[in-house]
């Protein structure tokens, strides 16, 4: 079992040398996975990686910044990993099949990355018995917590749901054509949301001044999302993909807190939908 210590009102699981992920518990029946967060990539990783690939450029950046306030105004729980999607992503199965077949997309234990380049040197890409050592590590903690919080809040409310956050950069040949729209919400075609809710996100989209939007396109949620989502057990799971050039510097990644604070506004009016 992983080594649970609380810190300045959030729950901070450990492995040994290294921190895994933060759980931040709430009090609504809301909680906010955020599981691209993380950029930290383990010396011993990163030295069999190529130097490009040792900056972490897929990482959902700043989604940690822009939910962080929303989730403490309103009480959400609020959980995120430290490690990169590179040493494992957490939102793919831990089978590893693939969530969009057909499609070219980044697996369990990503070899490229969304340019489509390699991601470790000649002969350095991790094997079968690395895989699961990560998957260990890294993914079943992550999970076990996610579960747990969710049976806490379902069990204290009768019902939860879920949010998945993420952010891309605005185009990635490898995955879309063309220019991604500024909110990409994914139900699962419908599977893990129920209608109601889902009917009051896409009219708070449509609201939207300023935003391109889709709902069920390219990103219809992956494995969190539909894991997760039951709506007729009471636990609704969403998930919401930013273009990141709303709110940041795509190639330089820094933070734009002027475009910032109108997503942050967006996204706010939205989470606040769920707890309605």
């Amino acid at each position: 079992m992983p080594d649970c210590r609380c810190r300045a009102g959030r729950r901070a699981t450990t492995m040994p040398g290294m921190a895994n992920f933060t759980l931040q518990r709430g009090r609504v029946p809301l909680l906010i996975s955020l599981p691209h967060d993380g950029s930290f990539i383990p010396p011993e990783i990163a030295a069999r990686m190529r130097p490009a690939a040792r900056r972490s450029p897929d990482t959902d950046w700043h989604v940690g910044r822009l939910y962080e306030p929303l989730a403490h105004a309103l009480g959400a729980s609020l959980i995120r990993p430290l490690a990169s999607r590179y040493v494992i992503d957490l939102n793919r199965p831990a089978d590893g099949h693939a969530l969009y077949p057909g499609q070219r997309e980044t697996g369990l234990v990503p070899t490229i990355g969304f340019d489509g380049e390699a991601l470790y040197l000649d002969g350095e890409s991790p094997d079968g018995a690395e895989v699961q050592r990560r998957i260990n590590a890294f993914w079943q903690p992550y999970h076990q917590a996610l579960a747990q919080e969710l049976a806490r809040l379902h069990a204290e409310h009768g019902g939860v749901v879920l949010w998945d956050g993420h952010s891309i950069r605005s185009r990635v040949p490898m995955l879309f054509e063309g220019q991604l729209p500024d909110f990409n919400l994914g139900t699962a075609s419908g599977a893990s949301c129920g209608a109601a809710l889902q009917a009051r996100l896409q009219a708070c989209l449509e609201s939207l001044p300023h935003f391109s939007f889709a709902v069920n396109g390219r990103f219809k949620g992956g494995y969190i999302t539909r894991h997760y989502g039951d709506p007729g057990a009471a636990v609704q799971a969403v998930q919401l993909e930013l273009a990141q050039v709303n709110y940041m510097d795509e190639a330089t990644f820094e933070y734009h807190e002027a475009g910032a604070r109108e997503v942050r506004d967006c996204i706010g009016r939205m989470l606040q939908l769920c707890l309605a």
